[in-house]
């Protein structure tokens, strides 16, 4: 079976194996692969926003929401910062966010037959 040994980066032929960054690229992945994070994501790519905020705009239970901003927290994709009684969770960089938009783009766009992907 051939497998793929080699790729173009950036026009250049590279040795998958030399890609920089392509371990972590796939955690990201994991981690964005679920569809309430990407939610979250999507929402904290507009403004900062506490848990109460965005367990309602997402439509989660709070707890539910805690439970993801830590995954997403540990992942170095969220930082948190408190404002008086409360906390507010905004997106580390706009790296993510630009991501998920695109990821959201491209699905959302007619292919060559007129439909969505």
């Amino acid at each position: 079976m051939n497998t793929l040994q080699s790729v173009h980066v950036c026009g250049v032929l590279t040795d998958v194996d030399t890609i920089a960054g392509l371990d972590e690229a796939a955690e990201l992945f994991k981690v964005l692969g679920n569809e309430s994070r990407l939610a979250l994501v999507w929402l904290l790519s507009r403004e900062p926003l506490t848990v109460g905020a965005l367990a309602e705009r997402a439509g989660l239970s709070q707890p539910l929401v805690s439970q993801h901003l830590r995954t997403l927290r540990q992942s170095g994709l969220v930082s948190s910062e408190r404002e008086g009684k409360e906390i507010r969770y905004a997106l580390a960089d706009q790296h993510v966010a630009h991501v998920v938009l695109d990821a959201i783009a491209h699905v959302t766009e007619p292919n060559d037959q007129g439909n969505e992907q």
